[in-house]
């Protein structure tokens, strides 16, 4: 077992040559404590009819703090959250980091047996979990001995309707912050952890170690997008966020994506460093037009989001909305962030129609944020499509040199700087991803690319999910995003399915919303893509299957296709 209460960032090679690193001496639960401080009775958290100031925010974590901790739970514990979005969420996650223990994020649509083994997985020794999720944590707990208590939040998922009950197993949510006093501040580490559960497309998850030194670290950019200093001590916190507030420029952050998904939530935790608001809908599935109606009603001026799957659907209730000469208002929308997946260039441009603003596309992953990203606005619309490297990334060959920009070889996506220090209790996985090289430790998860002339960067994809057909290497995303272009395509995913010819045949599973034939798709692909990396076939479905978080489901796009054409997989 790991002894994260004692992370060394040293034994990971986080001190050799590597810029931010563990270079900012802060602990986010004394961040936030300062930000309370100096904006208390600001917005921190909105929730449908509920809105918490910050002194509200920083007294119900507190008494949080003082359950987690009479509870046994301390430096080096891991809390699991398994909840929907809502106000319970940071709560949770302040809490945690109050009493120094490491919340880990839960997907919420994971089965018994998934929460089981993500929960035996991280050593959870607390769950916070939403009240409509009871089954799933009762059928899983009793294969769970360090599990110490299951803490039930009851929020209702529409304010008309009761809250769920509390099980008998459970401790109520509400009940334990309403008889606890809160925690007294105290001492804690910039080591310490936030655990970033990943399964990226494939095989079990894995918990990401990010300390909150390195979570600093990543919000560099976005201080400096403010004209202020990334802060390295208590009392430059607390200047930034009376400058936001003095000159009216606090961030109200619309998490449209689940925050158990890294877009959301790393963003958020820039929010409330900022003194800003983050704003949850009650609604536990997506739906574009509640997205519309709570922007206008909070006034929402970032909103983050998961690619085409979130913002097609967004800008197709814009359309619609103006096409009835019923507009909503959007006036005090400033961004939309996305990460992760694909978000192609036209779904961007129907964004645009509505309103000008900034489109912040951005490659990262659990293991490293920044690696990339490309910004539209009505006057810089990108004419290639492609990402611009961040200040702290690379492309390594496979004999770890830097690609030679217009070589055309394909090399690996490398971040440095504030990075995680590694996988949870998964030595091996660490050393493959997070390596030294040239001295200089680099996360490099497994996204290939190619390095034009200009220095942007192409985009290929996730080496597991490669497909070898004839010999040629073809990644998925690359010819996912041309057939996108054609408007017909509401979503695709790229596969190859096993064929005597091609070894694996590329094969697109599609979601239409209009008329298309195969040959019409292909020959607004073959425009973008030579000519071995064109599907082989196009197989229909009613809808493409992705994750809660807008993940690809590659294992349903391969199951689709080869009963669809009658191989064998």
């Amino acid at each position: 077992m790991l002894n994260v209460a004692a992370v060394d960032s040293s034994a990971y090679g986080c001190g050799v040559g590597v810029v931010g690193c563990g270079g900012m001496s802060l602990n986010l639960a004394d961040v936030w404590e300062a930000v309370a401080k100096v904006v208390p009775e600001a917005d921190a958290l909105v929730c449908g009819p509920v809105t918490r100031t910050w002194r509200e925010f920083e007294d119900r974590s507190a008494r949080l703090a003082a359950v987690l901790g009479n509870l046994g739970i301390g430096a080096g514990d891991n809390v699991g959250l398994y909840l929907y979005n809502g106000n319970a969420y940071s709560e949770a996650t302040f809490g945690a980091f109050k009493a120094r223990a490491a919340p880990c994020n839960v997907n919420y649509r994971y089965t018994a047996g998934e929460l089981r083994y993500l929960l035996q997985d991280a050593e959870a020794k607390v769950l916070f979990f939403s009240a409509e999720l009871a089954s799933q944590v009762e059928q899983a707990r009793a294969d769970l001995p360090l599990l110490r208590a299951c803490i039930c939040v009851g929020e209702p998922t529409d304010p008309t309707n009761p809250t769920d009950e509390v099980p008998d197993w459970a401790l109520d949510y509400e009940a334990l912050i309403s008889r606890s006093a809160p925690a007294p501040p105290i001492g804690r580490s910039p080591d310490d952890l936030w655990i970033l559960y990943t399964g990226g497309t494939t095989g079990h998850p894995k918990g990401v170690m990010w300390p909150h030194s390195s979570l600093m670290g990543t919000m560099e950019p976005t201080f400096g997008a403010l004209r202020l200093p990334t802060p390295r001590n208590l009392l430059e916190v607390q200047a930034n966020v009376q400058t936001i507030c003095d000159t009216n420029r606090v961030t109200r952050q619309l998490a449209a994506s689940p925050l158990m998904h890294g877009t959301a939530s790393i963003i958020s935790l820039a929010t409330f460093a900022q003194g800003g608001a983050l704003i949850t809908m009650p609604q536990r599935s997506f739906d574009a037009d509640a997205v519309w109606r709570c922007v206008q009603q909070h006034r929402a001026t970032v909103l983050t989001i998961v690619g085409d799957a979130f913002a097609k659907p967004m800008a197709e209730a814009l359309d619609a909305a103006a096409a009835q000469n019923k507009p909503y208002d959007i006036s005090s929308v400033f961004m939309i962030m996305s990460s992760g997946v694909i978000w192609s260039q036209p779904v961007k441009e129907a964004l645009l129609a509505h309103k000008n603003m900034k489109l912040v596309d951005t490659l990262g992953s659990s293991e490293g944020t920044g690696t990339a990203i490309k910004v539209s606005d009505r006057e810089n619309r990108s004419a290639t499509g492609r990402f611009q490297l961040g200040r702290h990334s690379a492309v390594f060959d496979e004999n770890d040199q830097p690609v030679e920009p217009g070589s055309g070889t394909q090399g690996l996506l490398a971040v440095g700087g504030p990075i995680p220090v590694g996988y949870y209790n998964d030595p091996e996985k660490t050393k493959a991803t997070f390596r030294i090289i040239s001295g200089q430790r680099w996360s490099i998860p497994g996204d290939w690319a190619t390095v034009e002339a200009d220095g942007t960067i192409t985009l290929l994809g996730r080496g597991s999910a490669c497909i070898n057909s004839a010999g040629e290497k073809i990644y998925p995303e690359e010819v996912e995003e041309a057939l996108k272009a054609h408007q017909s395509v509401t979503d695709c995913l790229v596969v190859g399915i096993p064929d005597p010819k091609w070894g694996e045949a590329v094969t697109a599973v599609v979601e239409l919303s209009g008329e298309a034939t195969d040959a019409e798709i292909l020959a607004m692909a073959r425009s973008r893509l030579a000519s071995y990396k064109l599907p082989k076939s196009i197989v229909r479905t009613p809808a493409v299957q992705r994750g809660a978080n807008g993940k690809p489901n590659y294992v349903w796009a391969k199951q689709v296709a080869t009963e669809a054409l009658g191989r064998s997989n």
